[in-house]
């Protein structure tokens, strides 16, 4: 049983289609309406049939007044870091503390070039994160004297003035799958964002990969609760009855996302999907309901 202790919250996770622009914000309105506590956005400068996300998530916040709002996750790549530190404290100031910065060392790198990014290989990429949020934090502090200073092989800053701080401690959620990047979770991240989809034996893959977030968290002298796990469904179905994993009723999906707390940690569920119902469902339905239950097997 592994179970870090933290609330749990559950958001939506919505296509930036260019198609769907409504839709987004109808679903971030619902979301804010309902209570779910997160509502995500994927990120792909690259695709031209999508809406730039970082303006849909600004248009977002601007429409919602208590659902927090967070890319899942930003292309580090094709979004320098320093710039992207002031974004997200801007954003974070505007909308009153309600932004996380999920973040990715990109994939895709076809798409990545085409747009002026640099390719790099896997531990390329994986270094390149971890200066990036070195920069990141860097700018955010706000506390220390003097110019920023981080020497990286892929980001640098020399000097860069400080701020603007974020309004409340933005977290950094690291979308991670691999060794490296799992140990540089533990290292330098506030949260873990996986896709259930991308795990090969589903949440029996949680033990093992929870294993080297925090051996990494070890390793830097942090204790494993410092970094959040959270998990992103994107396949999932209500039904009358069911067998399956989320392929039943609320009460199954609440008492399996409760188990998954309890044995793996997970405190985070982000449904996939633009079906406004589903998402109403999951709102009403299935989020307190397994909230009641982590509290009581806690207590």
């Amino acid at each position: 049983m592994t179970d870090y202790g933290h609330d749990l919250l559950f958001g939506s996770f919505i296509t930036p289609s260019a198609a769907g622009a409504q839709q987004a914000l109808r679903l971030s309105e619902l979301a804010d309406a309902e209570g779910l506590d997160l509502v995500t956005f994927q990120d792909h400068p690259y695709q031209p049939s999508f809406l730039d996300t970082w303006t849909l998530m600004t248009w977002i916040a601007a429409r919602t007044s208590r659902v927090r709002i967070v890319p899942n996750v930003i292309n580090l790549p094709l979004r320098p870091p320093a710039v992207l530190a002031r974004a997200a404290a801007s954003l974070d100031q505007l909308s009153g503390g309600r932004f996380e910065l999920g973040l990715g060392s990109g994939a895709f790198w076809d798409a990545i070039e085409s747009m002026g990014g640099r390719r790099l290989t896997a531990g390329q990429a994986v270094t390149a994160l971890s200066e990036g949020i070195d920069v990141i934090r860097a700018l955010w502090d706000t506390e220390t004297r003097g110019g920023a200073r981080v020497r990286g092989d892929y980001y640098s800053v020399e000097g860069a003035k400080r701020g603007p701080a974020p309004a409340h401690p933005v977290g950094i959620w690291i979308g991670a799958y691999k060794p490296k990047m799992l140990a540089l979770t533990g290292a330098k991240g506030d949260g873990w964002l996986p896709s259930l989809d991308y795990l090969p034996e589903g949440v029996d893959t949680l033990p093992a990969l929870n294993a080297r977030i925090d051996a990494g968290a070890q390793e830097a002298g942090r204790p494993a609760s410092a970094v959040r796990r959270l998990l992103n469904i994107m396949r999932a179905e209500f039904s009358a009855t069911g067998t399956g994993f989320l392929a039943g009723p609320p009460s199954m999906w609440a008492e399996q996302l409760a188990e998954v707390t309890l044995n793996h940690g997970i405190s985070g569920f982000i449904l996939g999907g633009d079906d406004a119902t589903k998402t109403q469902r999951f709102a009403a339905e299935v989020a307190p309901a397994a909230r009641e239950i982590v509290a009581a097997a806690r207590a």
